[in-house]
């Protein structure tokens, strides 16, 4: 199986030499790199032809290209991800530091198991020292181990249908997903298009070794830092109606997909994502009052959905102190 490692920079000349020789010095080199600068203000782009060059040298495929204006890291990647011609992609950021044996150990899940679609891994949370956190991107993001056992059950599409879990820096998958996840729509981050995808039409699974050291810092696009009760507090203070449209606009998107990838598109995924949208229809139709909310709130968490759909008592405690 031939790999392509997909890089998307912007302004990242800082980082970019220590994650450049951490994919030089994989276990298992990749056969190409494609790196996409998205109109980068400093130096990154005539960075990036000297490490190409360095590359080359190496015999990994090198494909530069230079956005005219900025694209903004979705559509950075959309646009990378079409010159990649590897069986399996990797997506790469800039700032990170891969482990030795991060390629090689993913590529040899995709070979034992045909129809794995996707495949992503923990990581080593890093300031930007490169100093260790002391917390794993799944403790950050407070993966459970209901989760992780859906997960590795073949069961992600039901784990994904409450909250995206790959991280796209961690994440690798079969080019021949982008047949049916392009075009991406910019409601949805690309990661969590990816997986939730995937894992509707074929196997998606983790890795719970980190392979990474996931940089965070005041730059980052995303980032996963330790949860700490000043961020949980201010996510609380989003209004409701605001938040659950956004989650009903993208549900809805995701389903006009389904329809689309039919019949690919198991019929159970569908109809999953029908009674999600329809739970999220409810919640968002709960009374602006808190106190006249929580009959509706009691027959939402005894019929099942902030369990299924949700994340749980977090989600129904979101219903009954948030404001509208």
């Amino acid at each position: 199986m031939s790999v392509s490692v997909v890089l998307c920079t912007y302004n990242g000349e800082r980082w970019l030499p220590e994650l450049w020789r951490s994919l030089l010095a994989q276990t298992h080199v990749p056969d190409q790199i494609v790196a996409r600068d998205d109109a980068s203000s400093d130096g990154t782009f005539a960075l990036l032809g000297r490490q190409a060059e360095e590359a080359q040298a190496r015999g990994i495929r090198v494909v530069l290209a230079r956005n005219e204006r900025n694209l903004g890291f979705v559509g950075n990647f959309e646009a990378a991800l079409a010159d990649a011609d590897g069986d399996i992609v990797f997506l790469c950021d800039q700032d990170d530091l891969w482990h030795p044996q991060k390629i090689a150990l993913m590529l040899k899940s995709f070979e034992q198991r045909p129809n794995l679609l996707l495949l992503h891994s923990d990581a080593r949370l890093v300031d930007e020292a490169g100093g260790d956190m002391q917390c794993g991107l799944f403790e950050a993001l407070e993966v459970t181990r209901r989760e992780r056992a859906l997960i590795h059950s073949g069961r992600a599409f039901e784990a994904l249908l409450r909250r995206n879990l790959a991280t796209g820096a961690t994440l690798a998958f079969r080019r021949s997903l982008l047949n049916d996840v392009a075009p991406f729509p910019p409601e949805w981050v690309h990661d969590e298009w990816l997986a939730i995808i995937a894992a509707a039409l074929g196997e998606v699974d983790c890795l719970e070794q980190p392979l990474i050291d996931y940089r965070q810092h005041s730059g980052n696009q995303i980032g996963a830092r330790k949860r700490r009760m000043g961020k949980a507090l201010a996510r609380a203070e989003r209004p409701r109606a605001l938040y659950l449209s956004g989650l009903i606009a993208r549900t809805q998107i995701l389903l006009e997909r389904a329809q689309l990838l039919v019949p690919s598109f198991p019929e159970a995924c569908g109809r999953a994502l029908e009674h999600k949208l329809a739970h999220l229809h409810r919640r968002a139709a709960m009374p602006g009052n808190r106190a006249r909310r929580l009959p509706a709130i009691l027959r939402e968490a005894i019929a099942g959905g902030y369990a299924r759909f949700a994340r749980g008592t977090r989600a129904l405690a979101y219903d009954l102190f948030g404001r509208n």
